[in-house]
């Protein structure tokens, strides 16, 4: 532990008084394997980290990205959403996906049950294939829903990167899940 009140009063007493929900500026001040810290506009400095903001992976982006560096950079003004006093390390937890709109509600919002839809295989797993519908979204496309008839793997009726012609069967919002078919209601069989 950082140490409490007693150790870092000022610091203490600032992150004591936000309120989740509120939203917090600031500059990356650094990117490691763990997350990403922010050195904040107002309140006191870290006495030990690059900054007293700080933004865990799942809490960059709505979208898949390989490296933190995919979505900020070392120097970047960010607005993020304050989710939590983190006392263990005295730093103000945050969000920046808080900050965007969260595609797959968007795509949900826009596409119905039943709509065809282009897309593009981008993985091949023993159960189905993961089909890209739209920038960010990929809904799961059941090996018994790929083709009228049978086959033993995907692989032996697509390959990651082909485009094909999909029909959305659900859209469970909650989950953030998305099936869908080449057989029901579609003439795209292979």
């Amino acid at each position: 532990m950082m140490g409490g009140a007693s150790e870092n009063p000022e610091l203490w007493a600032f992150l004591e008084s936000l309120h989740c929900g509120v939203f917090l500026s600031g500059t990356v001040a650094a990117i490691e394997r763990f997350g990403v810290f922010v050195a904040l506009d107002d309140g006191p400095a870290h006495p030990v980290f690059p900054g007293v903001g700080f933004i865990s992976f799942p809490e960059l982006s709505w979208r898949r990205f390989e490296e933190a560096s995919d979505v900020v950079q070392v120097g970047q003004r960010v607005s993020c959403e304050f989710l939590q006093f983190d006392t263990w390390n005295l730093e103000a937890r945050l969000s920046l996906k808080a900050t965007q709109l969260d595609p797959f509600q968007v795509f949900a919002d826009t596409i119905a049950v039943g709509q065809k839809l282009p897309g593009q295989v981008t993985k091949l797993t023993p159960i189905g294939v993961f089909v890209q519908v739209a920038d960010g979204i990929e809904g799961l496309l059941h090996l018994r829903e790929l083709v009228r008839t049978p086959v033993g793997t995907p692989s032996d009726a697509v390959q990651v990167g082909d485009k094909i012609t999909v029909v959305v069967t659900e859209i469970d919002r909650e989950r953030r899940r998305i099936a869908l078919s080449r057989r029901q209601g579609s003439s795209a069989g292979l």
